[in-house]
């Protein structure tokens, strides 16, 4: 695909992704997504044949630029500890950026129980997360920083867990101020999980 047309796939893209923020899923049209993007409707039907096409597209790009974002971060550290708070700190992104991400995914939860490919995308992003948590527990293990005897699939896992669980609670309870109390509780519970 050449340079323009890559480019104004990722504007609408992007567009797309501010639209769901504040419509909802349900609501989205591709109007919508035109609109955000500045361009008509036409523009964006040439890239994308249709909305479920573009939100496919958009959740599948979403979840493959979060997990290059986490890779890339705890990759700058040596310890599981440095790593951890690397990890963390690449998911706690920013209360308005949690915000908007988290509307988006949880639309896009609420269709995977009745959409194979939502499924097929949320999976591997769970199996890439749980993939860098394994990474942090087992090195931590060989560390002594975390118990040796923990199984590292299932506490990655439960990491997994306590990050979404967290970031979740902290969004429906509306309290953008305590974004980084629910950060650093999370840090400090599996630390607590993993010892």
């Amino acid at each position: 695909m050449k340079k323009k047309e890559e480019e104004r796939k990722k504007q609408i893209m992007k567009a797309a992704f501010n639209a769901v923020s504040k419509l909802g899923y349900d609501k989205v049209t591709l109007q919508d997504i035109a609109d955000h993007a500045n361009v008509s409707k036409g523009v964006v039907h040439y890239y994308f044949t249709s909305k479920q096409n573009i939100l496919l597209a958009l959740l599948e790009s979403t979840t493959s630029k979060i997990y290059s974002v986490e890779i890339q971060e705890i990759g700058k550290y040596q310890t599981a500890i440095e790593k951890l708070q690397a990890y963390l700190n690449a998911v706690f992104v920013s209360p308005q950026d949690n915000k908007k991400f988290y509307r988006v995914y949880l639309d896009f939860l609420a269709k995977a129980n009745g959409n194979e490919d939502y499924k097929r995308i949320n999976l591997k992003f769970y199996e890439n997360c749980w993939g860098i948590g394994q990474e942090i527990i087992e090195l931590g293990k060989r560390e002594g920083v975390f118990s040796p005897n923990i199984d590292s699939l299932a506490s990655a896992k439960m990491m997994r867990a306590m990050i979404d669980g967290s970031l979740i609670q902290w969004l429906t309870c509306d309290l953008e101020e305590q974004h980084k109390f629910y950060k650093e509780t999370c840090l400090n519970s599996i630390v607590k999980l993993l010892k």
